[in-house]
């Protein structure tokens, strides 16, 4: 069963943990992304490779994968009945020119999240339909 996420825990345990709970929450969020989405012939990296190519292209990878997780639950969305008005390109937006007003990056990974639990819920009706 995945779990549904939060942005305040997210927010609020980051904080705690001056960022380390935010990494094994990026490495969760990629295995349960890699399972909803088992079978679409991608695959969203995970911690380390997140984390080295972040730094190595000074933050840029970090854009771009959260671009094709935008866009692989949104076409992954249809594998459950379900259908996204946000892609890689809304999440991308939000995230960048957002910035400017505070609160676009958070913007951002609210539609992550809500897009993710979407397709949470529906993965775990389907390998537990009597849970």
């Amino acid at each position: 069963m995945i779990k549904k996420r939060g942005l305040a825990g997210l927010v609020i345990l980051s904080i705690i943990t001056s960022g380390i709970y935010s990494l094994y929450w990026i490495h969760k969020l990629a295995e349960d992304v890699n399972a909803v989405c088992e079978g679409d012939g991608k695959r969203t990296s995970g911690l380390l490779k997140f984390f080295l190519l972040n730094i190595i292209t000074l933050g840029i990878y970090g854009l771009v994968w959260l671009y094709m997780l935008g866009n692989r639950l949104q076409d992954n969305a249809p594998k459950y009945s379900l259908t996204f008005k946000e892609n890689g390109g809304t999440v991308l937006l939000w995230h960048i020119l957002g910035s400017f007003i505070i609160v676009g990056p958070f913007i951002a990974w609210h539609i992550i999240i809500k897009n993710t639990n979407a397709l949470a819920d529906e993965y775990n009706k389907k390998i537990a339909p009597h849970a």
